[in-house]
């Protein structure tokens, strides 16, 4: 069912033009729908965040549960950001104590952008905990992307995320190791993940705070993960949110880096991600780049449009299938009243009827 456009937010128009379907308010009012309400505590830096704020929107639109999705995006007040994503901000989001007041039956918490090594020097880092320790006790379900499970699981479980010695970066092949659980139920036992960091909570470290893993690469461990009772806390390392051409924007960026100085080394290609003719098309652009900088000449225009059609998305379908299941977890063990985290009749312990639950530890 569809996304309930309940404000002017300018990405309900995107995604109507990309055949997500979005619902008007009036449309919504006077129909007899239950209604999910889903936070974004979006954390992403100025130029990812309405992009990142639109492909969370998208995945939650193509949910298969019967309801109506009202999707509540909310920032942090920190880190200070530039004048014209302020001034969206203020235009579009919602203020934090109005969505804690409120409630919530979901809550989605981004990645952010990180100076220096310490999660705990950031900072965002007080007033997320203060978000998260609410989400804990007055949110059915919190899913927590990337950075955000790094930092969750650091002030939460007492687990610290390790750097790696190269950047995770690429499209990766996963796969389900625990095929019982809800959120994985009737999708691929194999697919791809997009990943970009530089750090990871091992396989170990999940198992020590007592969560349970349910998806998992061979080469760069854990995806998927969740809190022993299975819903309170669900865990990506990965983004699997990413649009078809994230990676290529995210090297982009890294080259325009290289080019003015600011990075040391040409940035190597996203792993799994450029076939071979793309490669060819970069690294063509890569020798006019040298040269030009070499003889200290305008640099030539990265090749955007040249690669980003040919690219594949391996990705999306599980995605949503994965984030559908979940809608569909909170949907069954949630009422009308989204003050309330679990409804009467279901054990806070295991809401979904699994029947065990690992003991939480750490």
């Amino acid at each position: 069912m569809p996304l309930v456009a309940h404000n002017n937010l300018p990405a309900f128009e995107r995604l109507r033009s990309e055949g997500i379907r979005v619902l008007p308010a009036h449309r919504a009012a006077q129909q007899d729908i239950r209604e999910l309400h889903v936070g974004l505590l979006n954390m992403m830096p100025d130029a990812a965040l309405e992009a990142t704020e639109r492909q969370f929107f998208r995945l939650i639109g193509e949910s298969n549960p019967i309801a109506q999705f009202y999707v509540h995006p909310f920032t942090l007040p920190e880190p200070e950001r530039g004048s014209e994503a302020q001034a969206y901000v203020e235009r579009y989001y919602e203020p934090v104590a109005k969505v804690m007041d409120e409630g919530l039956d979901a809550l989605i918490v981004t990645g952010a952008n990180v100076v220096g090594s310490e999660l705990i020097e950031q900072p965002f880092w007080e007033p997320l905990r203060k978000v998260v320790d609410w989400a804990m006790e007055h949110v059915t379900s919190t899913l927590c992307s990337c950075l955000a499970t790094h930092a969750v699981l650091q002030f939460k479980y007492g687990r610290k995320r390790i750097a790696r010695p190269e950047k995770i970066w690429g499209v990766y092949p996963h796969r389900v190791v625990d095929k019982s659980h809800p959120l994985v139920n009737d999708v691929n036992t194999r697919f791809d993940v997009p990943h970009s960091r530089w750090n990871e909570i091992t396989r170990r470290q999940f198992a020590d705070a007592g969560l349970r893993v349910l998806v998992e690469s061979a080469e760069i461990g854990v995806h998927l993960a969740t809190s022993a009772d299975g819903l309170r806390a669900v865990f990506f390392q990965g983004h699997p949110e990413y649009d078809t051409i994230s990676l290529l924007k995210e090297y982009k960026r890294e080259v325009a880096l290289y080019a003015s100085g600011e990075r040391a080394h040409y940035p190597p290609f996203p792993h799994n991600y450029l076939r071979t003719h793309e490669q060819a098309v970069l690294l063509e652009y890569r020798l006019r780049l040298e040269a030009a900088r070499a003889a200290g000449q305008a640099l030539p225009e990265f090749p955007e449009g040249l690669v980003a059609s040919r690219l594949d998305n391996t990705w999306h379908d599980t995605a949503e299938a994965v984030v559908g299941n979940w809608m569909g977890a909170v949907y069954q063990v949630t009422n009308n009243d989204r003050r309330i985290p679990f409804m009467a009749d279901v054990d806070p312990s295991d809401p979904l009827g699994l029947g065990r639950a690992p003991a939480r530890g750490g």
